[in-house]
């Protein structure tokens, strides 16, 4: 099981298709409403790191035979629409190998656990429970109606995969709602799937990355790290990829039913990518040799418009941030103007007056003057 911290993310929501959940915005109502499940009043999971090293902890230390799994509950607050599960403890669990229905799960050990918790932390709840899994079993819908007069809400089931082979989180949430049939028979219980992420406090965050520094290998550096981490998210994309093709294959194969709301969703998908395709009917019917010419050169032409768009903005961009910043400048001279008028010294002087002696003094000077 590997963790980063909180650089572990997943979506928001959630479709399942067939055996395969995709992450999808907005997708997990519209899909509930389109199976006839009745919706609930949780979308989203977060998981605390400190759950995942109990669990892996709980595992290990019960020493947990090939085959087995082992069974704890989870406390935390499911008063939103995000359930945030932030501690747990182990429980003692039993279950026959032969017989998926013969279990054995402490009742009073649960409830003394439960009241010694809650004098610790009182806002911590007991909000579901957990197993090893790494896959659901039949069993899990019976545990789960044992977990219900614990909890004030529907209980929520983790499965953490301790020895998680793929790529992805090792956290996988259910929560058991009622299906109602398109024939009109009886509801049955099922499992609806909820997207999950890895979520941590600033203190755990700094727990977390000192633990990870005796994981990681000392000698490699940071581009060796940050190529590993690339290849493994290239590695996830492949497999999602190759989830979506299978369920589109058991589709037009008829093995599933046709979804529009997934379909509508893939295609979303879809518009998002670059026209890549091989060149048009009509183009390809061309006898002219420079039309096929244009018409192999698709993939630059989508490139090119591509960038065309993205640098149009850039020029756009630049082009108003000029302007503002001309603008900026002719206010900055109006107000220059305006100060230095205000300041500006009266230069016009006073003129000296003359009185009459000195002026007839002056005009008789003027008149014997030679």
């Amino acid at each position: 099981m590997s963790m980063k911290g909180s650089q572990i993310k997943g979506g928001k929501l959630t479709i399942k298709l067939g055996t395969f959940e995709y992450n999808s915005p907005g997708g997990s109502q519209a899909h509930n409403r389109a199976s006839g499940i009745m919706s609930l009043n949780h979308d989203s999971v977060t998981v605390a790191p400190l759950v995942l090293l109990s669990v892996l902890d709980h595992y290990r230390r019960i020493n947990t035979p090939q085959g087995k799994r082992c069974v704890g509950v989870i406390l935390g607050d499911s008063s939103s629409s995000t359930v945030r599960v932030t501690n747990s403890f182990a429980l003692p669990f039993e279950e026959d190998e032969k017989n998926p229905d013969v279990w054995f799960l402490d009742h009073n050990y649960i409830e003394s656990m439960n009241e010694m918790c809650k004098k610790i932390n009182a806002k911590e709840k007991l909000v579901g429970w957990y197993h090893s899994g790494p896959k659901l079993k039949s069993a899990d819908l019976k545990i789960n109606d044992v977990f219900k007069k614990y909890t004030s809400s529907n209980p929520l089931l983790l499965i953490v995969d301790v020895k998680q082979e793929s790529v992805g989180l090792p956290t996988t949430a259910y929560m058991a709602v009622e299906q109602v049939k398109d024939d009109g028979t009886s509801t049955e219980k099922t499992f609806l799937h909820l997207p999950s992420s890895i979520e941590a406090e600033e203190a755990e965050e700094i727990g977390v990355e000192h633990l990870l520094r005796d994981v990681r290998d000392q000698a490699a550096g940071g581009l060796s790290i940050k190529l590993t981490n690339q290849l493994k998210s290239l590695q996830g994309l492949q497999t999602k990829l190759s989830g979506i093709a299978s369920y589109l294959t058991k589709v037009s194969e008829g093995q599933l039913p046709v979804n529009h709301v997934i379909l509508g969703k893939l295609q979303d998908v879809f518009n998002l990518l670059p026209n890549l395709g091989v060149p048009d009917e009509d183009e390809m019917a061309e006898l002219d040799p420079q039309m096929l010419t244009n018409a192999s050169s698709t993939l630059q032409k989508a490139l090119a418009v591509k960038t065309n768009d993205e640098l149009m903005v850039i020029y756009v961009s630049n082009l108003v941030r000029a302007i503002i910043a001309f603008d900026n400048l002719i206010e900055n001279k109006i107000q220059n103007a305006k100060t230095q008028l205000k300041n500006k010294p009266d230069t016009e002087s006073e003129k000296p007056e003359v009185d009459g002696k000195d002026e007839k003094t002056t005009a008789d000077d003027i008149a014997s003057a030679p």
